[in-house]
């Protein structure tokens, strides 16, 4: 690097300077070999111009340079390239948020971002184990591009669409392979498995003594999927979609309600509470119900209202027939912000699921009071300011039972019965929190 460095001096001294600070940047003292596509995009799309001071312009212009006399004309190309000068021009006219879109949106075309992956969702705030799986993974991608891996053979006849769709699954099959082998370098490990437990350690640190020591025996239990159960299971949501998979759909009012008929059939079937003491009259009347549409519909998204009728959308068709799917995303739905809700409620119902998760049987009144203990611990506090009370608790512990008895999780639906998860809700609720110590790490307002 000060060979490079001395060499551009000797030749172009007028740019050494700002070639210097670039290189400082951008390699924080490593080889400049050691640099990827990525790390150079990342560089002059968005931290140069957002932290570096100077003539941004110029200092990609002498970077560039430098790469060129290091043999290194790509990375000098795009220095110079036609797509930096507008990102930076957009910055400087624009401002931040028009350079940040036009970045991404350059980023992603250069297709060395590693995709989203069925298995693995990136996060916007990564770990170490993280970090190094998406810049292995980004390498990979660059190798695979530069090599013609990645290129598709081109006819004239061919869509764009149907390029960018073959190159899109290519980066997809690329990402998830380099994810999910074995690699030497961590001794037989897989990318996949240093990420996720990176996650489930970090998610089970989580914040307050209290909350630490109940979430410490799930480390190891969560480290492996949580299959479906052989025994029957989510009868009430498999009764639903059936209805809706029928020729004549989920019937509905003209108020767009489940039919009285359907309603009645469910509180039979599912033992479900009413709120009324005479004849059931509508779907206002089984509450649980109503949850269980919320879930199918808005959660899941496998419902859509065609007239007065539910039927399935085309995710809700896929999902049907792929009940691990199904499984996985159903669970997840116990710890899905319901309208309204954010962090506080969904710690509420986390506490809850770990001290349900064994089996045993809790009243409400000393589940309530534990949970307190829990969301103290953490740091949480009322809206008044003060420590979280049972009134607190109402709200988000009543919608955690409506959840657990949508989808048929508890022994008793009976509001005077002890919570107590039924064999297939036990292992509902390690898929649930599974899913969540595993979600992505992301900025506030990114998800």
């Amino acid at each position: 690097m000060a060979a490079l460095l001395a060499e551009l001096e000797r030749a172009e001294p007028d740019v050494a300077d700002s070639a210097r600070i670039a290189v400082e940047w951008l390699t924080g003292g490593e080889a400049l070999e050691t640099i990827s596509q990525l790390d150079v995009c990342e560089f002059l799309w968005y931290a140069l111009p957002i932290k570096v001071t100077g003539d941004h312009l110029a200092i990609a212009h002498a970077l560039g340079r430098l790469f060129e006399l290091g043999g290194m004309e790509r990375y000098g190309a795009l220095c110079a390239s036609e797509t930096t000068t507008h990102i930076l021009r957009t910055y400087a006219r624009d401002g931040e948020e028009a350079g940040a879109a036009a970045y991404q949106q350059a980023l992603e075309a250069t297709g060395v971002l590693p995709p989203d992956v069925p298995e693995l969702s990136w996060s916007s705030i990564m770990g170490p184990e993280e970090l190094g799986a998406h810049v292995a993974c980004a390498a990979a991608l660059e190798l695979a591009i530069v090599s013609g891996e990645l290129a598709m053979p081109y006819e004239p006849e061919t869509p764009a669409t149907t390029v960018m769709r073959g190159l899109t699954r290519g980066r997809v099959e690329l990402t998830t392979r380099w994810l999910t082998e074995p690699r030497t370098e961590l001794g037989g490990d897989c990318w996949l498995h240093r990420v996720h437990g990176e996650r489930l350690n970090r998610w089970v640190l989580g914040r307050g003594k209290a909350r630490r020591e109940l979430a410490q025996p799930f480390e190891v239990r969560l480290y492996a999927p949580i299959p479906a159960p052989a025994e029957p299971h989510l009868a009430s949501l498999w009764w639903l979609l059936d209805w809706a998979a029928g020729s004549s759909g989920v019937p509905l009012t003209q108020k767009f309600n489940l039919s009285r008929a359907l309603v009645i059939e469910s509180a039979e079937l599912f033992g479900w509470d009413t709120v009324t003491a005479g004849s059931i009259r509508g779907e206002a009347d089984v509450p649980t119900l109503t949850m269980l549409r919320e879930i199918a519909s808005e959660d899941l998204r496998v419902l859509r209202r065609n007239g007065r009728k539910l039927v399935l959308t085309v995710s809700g068709r896929q999902l049907a027939d792929d009940p691990e799917a199904m499984w996985t995303a159903a669970t997840a739905a116990l710890l899905t912000p319901a309208q309204g809700e954010h962090d506080f409620e969904i710690s509420i119902r986390e506490a809850a699921l770990m001290l349900l998760a064994d089996g045993d049987p809790l009243p409400y009144a000393e589940l309530r009071d534990r949970v307190a203990e829990v969301v103290n611990g953490e740091g949480w506090r009322s809206s008044a300011g003060g420590q979280v009370s049972a009134a607190d608790l109402t709200t988000p512990l009543g919608e955690l039972q409506r959840r657990l008895d949508a989808l048929d999780l508890r022994m008793s639906c009976d509001w005077r019965a002890s919570w107590q998860l039924t064999p297939v809700g036990q292992q509902a609720v390690l898929s649930a929190l599974r899913t969540q110590a595993l979600r992505p790490r992301q900025y506030a307002g990114l998800g």
